[in-house]
């Protein structure tokens, strides 16, 4: 083979090595016959290590993906799957829309699969929507609770001229009730309405109110004896620079979801409760389809049960709880004061690790909208 012949035989592999299109060719056995670099970062697995073990095992984890695999070889023809869920080796969960076809134009082939991963497109959808629903069902909150404020402070003050006016003191039990009950209910839709203070602004280092959190979490702990056996697991990155934010709106952020980990695990008696605090930056991270070069994440993961399923989309949005006792405001609070130091909360989980992630910008300059990011 002459040189010209090398630099054609590799030229068309550099430029699929170039795609961001996870490329997967097989032969008629289903041996691996080429695997593109984005292939090796979709699977997190090395082409000689797939090579090694041959291809089968990633149909017998994705039945769907091989079904459509068969389907393309005995129609003869190309078969896609949109938003197709994706398991890799080593557990990972992938979102891809998928294209097989069958006896593509390449020596020897017999199948090749395109792996398009729109798993961050998928979020950044989700999220909006969700985001746009919080933002109506707040605003509809906030109507009714200001709506409800004015009779109350009504009843709390004809309440209260009443107490005055009876004559025996036994009745006045009675009033009591009314003017305690209100109390309670003005205390609940002051917290319907969320944070009522704007941020005061200021550079923090960040493991500050994580420190302060976690002191007051121990406390709290101790207090509940199921939870005094809490054990807490820290990986934080030191190099993290000072961002700008309210050092005491974060702590009610941090301590709103320390607190739901504790009651959660503790209403479900986790035998060995523990709590994970992990520091990190992430790069070139979506915000609420604004782009961020830099955003600091901190995750709280706890042991406890699993979220219902009826309650992922609506988990964020007042007067939403998985708890009996619960109002349901705590998440809704915490998100508020996210989204106004322009980040926010997200979540996900898996048995015995439910994460409650907190993003926030590094740097508050000029955002890049998701939809004209290149």
């Amino acid at each position: 083979m002459t040189q010209s012949d090398i630099k054609r035989a590799i030229r068309p592999v550099r430029l699929a090595d170039a795609l961001n299109t996870a490329i997967v060719v097989l032969d008629a056995q289903g041996q691996l016959l080429y695997f593109n670099a984005a292939a090796e970062q979709f699977w997190d697995t090395s082409f000689l290590a797939v090579r090694k073990q041959g291809f089968t095992p990633f149909f017998t984890h994705n039945p769907a993906l091989a079904s459509a695999a068969a389907e393309a070889e005995a129609t003869q023809q190309v078969v896609t799957l949109r938003e197709a869920q994706l398991i890799a080796p080593h557990g990972q969960t992938r979102i891809a829309d998928c294209a097989i076809t069958p006896a593509p134009d390449i020596e020897g082939a017999a199948l090749l699969l395109e792996l398009t991963d729109i798993e961050q497109h998928v979020r950044i959808s989700r999220e909006a929507q969700l985001h746009a629903m919080q933002i109506s069902t707040r605003q509809l909150v906030r109507g009714l609770a200001h709506e409800l404020k004015n009779p109350l402070g009504g009843v709390q003050g004809a309440a209260q001229l009443l107490e005055r006016e009876l004559p025996n003191a036994d009745l006045r039990e009675y009033t009591q009730i009314i003017l305690n009950e209100t109390h309670r209910l003005k205390n609940l839709i002051d917290r319907m309405l969320g944070p009522i203070n704007r941020p005061n602004f200021a550079l923090i280092n960040i493991h500050a109110p994580l420190e302060q959190v976690r002191q007051l979490l121990s406390i709290e702990a101790e207090q509940i004896p199921l939870m005094a056996r809490l054990r807490w697991h820290f990986d934080f990155d030191p190099s993290i620079p000072e961002i700008r934010a309210d050092q005491d709106q974060l702590v009610q952020v941090l301590l709103n979801l320390g607190r739901n980990a504790l009651q959660a695990m503790n209403e479900h008696a986790v035998a060995e409760p523990e709590l994970r605090v992990k520091t990190r930056v992430l790069r070139q991270h979506t915000i609420h389809q604004n782009r961020h070069r830099l955003v600091l994440c901190i995750e709280l993961t706890n042991n406890g049960p699993l979220v219902p399923e009826h309650l992922l989309e609506s988990l964020f949005l007042p007067m939403v709880s998985g708890r009996a006792n619960g109002t349901g405001l705590g998440l809704s609070i915490a998100q508020t004061i996210a989204e106004q130091h322009q980040g926010m909360i997200e979540f996900r989980q898996k048995p015995h690790a439910i994460t409650f992630s907190l993003v926030l910008p590094i740097s508050h300059e000029s955002h890049t909208p998701e939809a004209n990011a290149s």
